[in-house]
């Protein structure tokens, strides 16, 4: 399918990835951009509507496909993670509780609600943000990671759900990017716009993969080997 003339709804919009998002897809001629954000400000950026939105509320979720009714491309773009000192912490529960709120059940409602939405106006795609990590995981980042391996999970089985009304699914891996969620971390990190773009030309291209820079290729290439990445995962830096 194509970016131009498409109606794009992506959740966790207000900076970063999402934020990169609305303006790849502008710049590809989309139509209009929802940018789901949990508190709408007075910017006023031509092409983008922002929309309430908190992907673990259902009265959230529904209020929005309501407004956006005429969305062709959805992408579940909303995230958060939190660090552990390792995967003994005792707040490690409680931690991982959080992160599965919004990194996984939220993709799950926010796929639901509008998969009749996208089969209505013909089928379109959906772009699932998931990770390196779904394939190997840090101590701190253990709920993180885990989070996005049962967010890999769905997005397959999604995939294979959607087929029936000619919807896309894409699950896009990417690494560490340049956003506020790794400001303090010293590191090598990919410009957000980059990662909205490979992901942007996939769908485009029929892709239900993309693998957005060379570290995440490296690692799913690893899956096959002996001794896989995730069995020895690198350190950060």
């Amino acid at each position: 399918m194509k970016t131009q003339d498409s109606v794009v709804f992506i959740s966790g919009a207000s900076r970063g990835l999402g934020l990169a998002f609305a303006h790849e897809a502008l710049d590809r001629g989309a139509k209009k951009v929802y940018a789901g954000v949990r508190s709408p400000t007075e910017a006023n950026t031509p092409g983008i509507i922002q929309v309430k939105l908190d992907v673990t509320d259902p009265a959230s979720i529904a209020a929005a496909v309501t407004q956006c009714g005429d969305t062709t491309v959805l992408v579940n773009n909303a995230g958060i993670a939190r660090l552990t000192s390792s995967t003994l912490d005792p707040a490690m529960i409680d931690i991982a509780r959080d992160v599965f709120e919004t990194n996984y059940y939220g993709m799950i409602l926010v796929s639901q609600a509008f998969a009749p939405i996208l089969a209505k106006n013909g089928g379109g795609a959906v772009i699932n943000v998931l990770s390196d990590a779904t394939w190997y995981a840090r101590p701190m980042l253990a709920a993180y990671s885990a989070s996005k391996s049962a967010a890999w999970s769905f997005t397959n089985a999604l995939r294979i759900d959607l087929r029936n009304q000619k919807t896309l699914v894409l699950g896009l891996h990417v690494g560490f990017m340049d956003t506020e969620m790794t400001k303090g971390f010293e590191m090598k990190k990919i410009n957000p716009r980059q990662v909205a773009e490979a992901a942007l030309t996939g769908i485009e291209d029929n892709k239900e993969e993309v693998l957005a820079d060379d570290f995440t290729r490296e690692i799913k290439r690893s899956l096959c080997n002996e001794q896989p990445m995730y069995l020895n995962p690198p350190e950060i830096g």
